[in-house]
Order: C-alpha cells, then sequence, then structure tokens
C-alpha cells in the first residue's frame, strides 16, 4: 500500500461534485478520471450507513492508481447529500427502494458516460443496496465488491420476520424519523467504545472523527425507526427465493465471522445462492470494516479485490 498517502485531505486528481437525481435531490459525488482510451474500467463505490466517501480516499485512490476510473457517491438523506429526517444527525429514509432508484439512475447516466467493464462496489448498507438494485435488474455490472455487506443483524436470536414486526410496531408510536437508539451520553459526540465496532486501526479510525470536525455535514448518528423497519423489509427481500439467483455476474464478498454489526451467517447464506461468487473470510483479525482496519488485514482485502479487478478487466 502506498504508506505517503494523505487520508486527510482530497486527493489532487479527484474532483468533488453534485449530481442531481431525478426528482432534483443533489447528491454529493467524488470522480477520480482516467485519460481517454487508458482506462481498465471504471467502478463505483458506494459506502455505508452514516458513511461518507471521506472514509475510502487511500483504497478508492489506490484503485484509480491501478488505472481504473473510479467514482463514489452518498447516499441521499446523509454525509453531504442533505437530511431527511427531522434533526441534523438521524439517518432516515421512506423506503430503500427510493435508494435502489437513486443508484439505478446514477449507474444508467455513470456507466454511459464512463469505459467499461464496469464494477459495482458497496460497503455495509452500501452492499446491500448495491446488491439488490444488481438483483432487481436495475443495474448491469460486470463484477460486483461487497464488504461487510449488511444481509441480516449480528446476534439476532429472534427471527427476521419477528424482529421486522416489532419495528413496524415502534415506527408506528410516534414520528418515524425519531432516533431508534441512543447515540451517546455527550449529544454530538461519538460513543467511546465505537472504535471496537469498526476497525482495529486506531488511526483510520481517528481519520474519520478528523474529516466530521473537518466538514460537519458528514456527521451522523442513529437510524430512525423507520429506517430500521424499512431495513428489515429489503432484506427479507433479498432473502426470497430466486431474488439473489438473478445475480450472474462474478462477485467479491470481504467479510468477517468477527463483525457485531451485520450478521456473518446471512452472507453466508447470501454467498451460496449467488452464481459465480468469492468470499474472503476474516476472523476475530478485523471488525465491521475491513477495507479501513490494520495493514496486516487490509492488504489481504485489498490484493483480493485487486485480483478480482484484474479478472474483470481481463474479460
Amino acid at each position: 500500500m502506498n504508506q505517503s498517502f494523505n487520508r486527510r485531505a482530497i486527493p489532487a486528481n479527484a474532483r468533488e461534485s453534485h449530481w442531481a437525481a431525478p426528482d432534483g435531490h443533489a447528491i454529493r459525488r467524488i470522480d477520480w478520471a482516467v485519460p481517454s482510451g487508458t482506462a481498465k474500467g471504471s467502478l463505483l463505490f458506494m459506502p455505508g450507513r452514516g458513511d461518507c466517501y471521506e472514509k475510502y480516499l487511500e483504497t478508492l485512490d489506490h484503485w484509480h492508481g491501478l488505472g481504473w476510473h473510479v467514482t463514489a457517491a452518498d447516499w441521499r438523506g446523509q454525509a453531504g447529500s442533505g437530511r431527511l429526517g427531522s434533526d441534523d444527525v438521524t439517518g432516515h429514509i421512506d423506503d430503500f427502494a427510493t435508494w435502489v432508484a437513486d443508484l439505478a439512475a446514477f449507474w444508467r447516466e455513470w456507466s454511459a458516460a464512463t469505459p467499461g467493464p464496469h464494477v459495482l462496489a458497496g460497503h455495509s448498507m452500501g452492499g446491500h443496496l448495491a446488491l439488490r438494485t444488481v438483483a432487481e435488474g436495475r443495474a448491469d455490472p460486470d463484477g460486483l465488491i461487497l464488504s461487510a455487506p449488511m444481509l441480516g443483524y449480528h446476534d439476532r436470536f429472534v427471527p427476521t420476520a419477528v424482529m421486522h414486526l416489532a419495528a413496524r410496531l415502534m415506527k408506528a408510536l410516534g414520528d418515524p424519523r425519531r432516533p431508534a437508539w441512543k447515540w451517546s451520553e455527550k449529544p454530538g459526540e461519538v460513543p467511546d467504545d465505537r472504535i471496537t465496532l469498526l476497525t482495529h486501526d486506531v488511526d483510520r479510525y481517528a481519520d474519520e472523527l478528523w474529516w466530521r470536525a473537518e466538514r460537519p455535514e458528514l456527521a451522523m448518528g442513529p437510524g430512525s425507526w423507520g429506517w430500521v423497519e424499512r431495513s428489515y423489509a429489503s432484506i427479507r427481500a433479498l432473502a426470497e427465493p430466486h431474488a439473489l439467483e438473478a445475480v450472474r455476474m462474478p462477485v467479491l464478498v470481504i467479510a468477517t465471522d468477527n463483525d457485531r454489526l451485520v450478521a456473518y451467517d446471512a452472507t453466508v447464506r447470501a454467498v451460496s445462492r449467488l452464481t459465480d461468487c468469492q468470499l474472503l473470510r476474516f476472523g476475530e483479525e478485523a471488525h465491521h470494516e475491513v477495507l479501513r482496519e490494520e495493514d496486516a488485514v487490509r492488504d489481504r482485502a485489498i490484493e483480493a479485490c485487486d485480483d478480482f479487478l484484474a479478472r474483470i478487466a481481463a474479460g
């Protein structure tokens, strides 16, 4: 990996801008272009819930260095793409179908304007939504990279259908935009133990906090009860028979059985249903954000991604 990369600065060769969704909503994006005729292909990366693309600059710039046109974007309602809730820190959505529609529209325009082959990549909720968009036939990448995809929740001993019913009831008991869990004893500050869910790498974790201070619009806390209920609905939709079987392109999944946010067993079940899928499994050496882990772990994950990208580029 490039030890000299500055994770706390937008690379000079990257350009930040906004894309207008079909309804006019402004979606923030960042692009690393490649000179015409020289690209190995193009890659679109979508981050997770409460995420921002600043957290992945190091990885995105690495892929650009391999010769790929690289783009990343925020999801509507988080980071630099506005808010949909009643405050500045609670993540809310009316339905995950709204995000699928955004990604489908962005994909149509982006893939038509960039050199192929095209790869779609996503982390956590971004991985879930990327997979769902493809499964619904609304994006047609030549390859799909999923990092710790949100296909179920960790440590749930109650069936998903029961948890979904409970979420439905909680959503109906008040404003669906209200937060579904407590963020911190100190309003506006992240919980002290949050790092233990995400990464072992203290420096990379500190980078995220630095970006939140530098760009306050990036800060996001809990999801709303509306988000929770709709997330269960979307997870259950992907678990329906024949949903994942419709995904025919090569897929690389990177996950850890030490994940305390998303369910590793749900990932394994999904992998078994995909036609052409490679799973890179980590254990206790990795938390949820494998692409932002300590070098010994992250290097293995990036190497697997690079090999996968080379396979796609070779056709």
